[in-house]
């Protein structure tokens, strides 16, 4: 029993062709807007691909986007042009062994939307998880301006701070554990630097203090950028204690240590900040997405009921009389089997025990034995 089965008149089927035409332009702009999303996506990733690891992974959502454009214009301008012709029936007859191609084409093609779709919702842990390992390794390189490959990470990582008022990959607090002051501008004649050098067993030169563009643009004093480990064991100057410590310490001459360092710099860390951007961003584009996979979804099935109508029209042949459309000719069980078995057919292969029917097949001649003198020697 054929599934989704509808009865189309002469009049329906024109109709049926004339709204899939205009759904076929329609998507053709859909397949443009999907490309643009794609083309947007992968210029927000190259942006901060210096604070990413394994891109690879990550890019292949824009890619998949970007493809996936490309073939809705494509496919949907064919679509357009064949239901047009169906509108007549001998218009149609020269599409009639390219129709079936088409719809399975279009079928991938759908498929390709949604998976572009899921992959907007899916990647959330993939890149969580580069932008973790990404901003350690940038943090680590931040002083390597003098080495060709990494003196543009002082540069990203000073703009992310600043454009998403974050610092450090989870806060603040990472700086103090990375040396992020290259070694040219320290006076290694210096005492005290040279203390600093010999505590560290990898000879690394830390301290208590972040760079510039961990400052907030939103503090009305100074921006107390060294001497911050004291800050955790003061309380916060949002409390009554705090606001009474903070007047009584001199904080308001600039004094180093004081406690407006701890509002002056940007809390969030730069991780958080970014995931919360491409998340706002993927969410919004696999939204998109999929509201134009259900509209691909209908266009489909809009097609394969005018083919299935069609053909049966050809069958009947009367191109006025009324004609049935369906999704699939039998269920869906059957049509699994028939096509499995048709996947199974294509493996098979005869074993040496298995009679081959190419082999060692009688023919019936009519020709005459030869006399037994003839074949005496």
């Amino acid at each position: 029993m054929a599934v989704g089965r509808v009865s189309f008149t002469k009049a329906e089927r024109e109709r049926l062709a004339e709204v899939l035409w205009l759904l076929n332009w329609v998507s053709v702009v859909t397949g443009a807007i999907l490309f643009s999303l794609g083309v947007f996506l992968k210029v927000e990733l190259l942006r901060w691909q210096e604070v990413m690891s394994e891109v690879t992974v990550v890019m292949l959502l824009p890619h998949t986007l970007m493809a996936t454009g490309i073939s809705a214009c494509c496919i949907n301008y064919l679509g357009a042009k064949i239901c047009l012709d169906c509108t007549d029936t001998n218009r149609f007859l020269r599409w009639k062994l390219v129709l079936m191609p088409y719809v399975v084409c279009s079928f991938c093609f759908t498929a390709c939307v949604l998976m572009g779709a899921l992959l907007c919702l899916g990647l959330h842990s993939q890149l969580e998880a580069s932008l973790l390992i990404g901003l350690k390794d940038a943090m680590w390189y931040y002083k390597d301006t003098d080495v060709p490959a990494r003196c543009s990470v002082k540069r990203t990582v000073d703009a992310l701070q600043l454009q998403f008022q974050c610092c450090g990959n989870h806060g603040y607090t990472d700086w103090f554990t990375v040396q992020w002051i290259n070694r040219r501008y320290l006076n290694m004649t210096d005492s005290y630097v040279q203390d600093r050098l010999r505590s560290n067993v990898d000879g690394r030169y830390l301290m208590d203090a972040v760079p510039f563009s961990c400052c907030s643009a939103l503090s009305a004093g100074p921006c107390v950028q060294q001497h911050l480990s004291n800050l955790q064991s003061r309380p916060h100057p949002d409390t009554a204690r705090g606001r009474l410590e903070y007047l009584s310490s001199g904080a308001l001459s600039g004094l180093s240590g004081g406690l407006r360092g701890e509002v002056s710099l940007w809390r969030k860390g730069c991780r958080q900040a970014l995931m919360e951007h491409y998340t706002d961003t993927m969410q919004s584009i696999g939204l998109t997405t999929l509201i134009i996979w259900l509209f691909e979804l209908l266009v489909l099935t809009g097609v394969r009921y005018l083919q299935t109508a069609m053909e049966n029209v050809l069958r009947l042949g009367d191109p006025a009389s009324q004609a049935d459309g369906w999704l699939l000719e039998n269920s869906f069980a059957h049509t699994a089997r028939t096509n499995f078995n048709i996947i199974k057919s294509l493996g098979k292969c005869y074993q040496g025990d298995e009679e081959d029917p190419n082999i060692n097949v009688p023919t019936n001649t009519n020709e005459e034995e030869l006399p037994s003198s003839l074949t005496a020697v």
